[in-house]
């Protein structure tokens, strides 16, 4: 009796159908974020050696400077200050904008609330404004000589507030950034108020809870995980600022070049020509984001686990 012919191998359709799909993104990603970033580390790790008066085409020559780059960058007194004050700067804009976005989202999500759709997209149509053409339409509200605002109250003889010199220059710049940014947090714990079960609110209406009762006791915890990835993001953003204060800066005398440390980046990098320093800086401010943003991970971890 002839044995039965051994059976076919199953052919697999479509293995390759993934790598295709990811081929594109995987392309992008490498040539427009991994490839920046190994090229600014190559840099930060060199530095131009002059001979002579730097005049012909040998000159000036790449050479390698080790960790020098960096050494000077956690030393610069500069890229220090700059940090302070952008952690000042951050301190008056993130609870600002946070507690608006979700004062707004509750009020939203009041039964009865009339014009719901209308008010999102009133709320979140400063988002989609650019942030160049939001900090110079600001700027120039700013100034006394052009400012209807500024106007209006010498007509009333009042003398209006300094926004940009001094302390009133942080309030400018984070009044700027929670005209733009409170409308997406808003739509983001938004969203996850409306993802809840109507059942929760029900019982505690029957338990005579009021509205503000079902919000401080039910909404705000069952939306935590939204409010903490609002702030992680608002974090990064305001520790990588830079359009707000470069576009003010033409506007004021009290703003220097390196107000923010991005600016000093800036500055170095295309003012000064110091692209080697500048890759240095812009490694350190990376390497800081990343650290600030894992630990406030693992904090937040933490206490959820701690908590349950």
């Amino acid at each position: 009796m002839a044995s039965p012919p051994p059976p076919r191998p199953v052919r697999r359709r479509g293995t390759l159908a993934p790598y295709g799909f990811l081929g594109p993104a995987a392309l992008l990603f490498t040539l427009f974020f991994a490839l920046p970033i190994g090229y600014a580390v190559y840099l930060s790790l060199r530095s131009v050696r002059v001979k002579g008066l730097g005049l012909g085409s040998h000159a000036r020559t790449e050479v390698w400077a080790g960790l020098s780059n960096y050494a000077s960058a956690l030393s610069d007194s500069e890229l220090l200050a700059g940090s302070g004050r952008v952690l000042l700067y951050g301190a008056l804009l993130v609870p600002t904008m946070l507690g608006a976005a979700l004062f707004l989202a509750l009020l939203l999500d009041v039964p009865r609330v009339r014009l719901r759709a209308f008010s999102r997209l009133v709320i979140f149509l400063p988002y989609a404004v650019p942030g160049i053409v939001a900090s110079t339409l600001w700027g120039f509200l700013y100034l006394p000589e052009v400012s209807p605002g500024y106007y209006l109250l010498r007509q009333a003889g009042l003398g209006g507030p300094d926004l940009l010199h001094g302390g009133g220059l942080y309030l400018a710049m984070a009044n700027i950034a929670v005209w733009g940014g409170t409308g997406f947090n808003m739509i983001v714990i938004y969203t996850s108020l409306r993802a809840l079960p109507g059942e929760l609110y029900e019982a505690a209406r029957l338990d005579g809870c009021s509205e503000l009762q079902i919000a401080l006791r039910i909404k705000i915890p069952m939306v935590a995980p939204s409010l903490v990835l609002t702030f992680f993001f608002s974090m990064i953003a305001t520790l990588q600022v830079f359009a707000e204060p470069m576009t003010l800066k033409p506007l004021t005398n009290s703003m220097s070049s390196t107000w923010s440390p991005l600016m000093k980046v800036y500055r170095d990098a295309f003012v000064q020509g110091n692209v080697y320093s500048a890759a240095a800086t812009s490694v350190v401010i990376a390497a800081a984001t990343l650290l600030l943003s894992f630990g406030f991970l693992k904090l937040v971890d933490k206490r959820t686990d701690g908590g349950s």
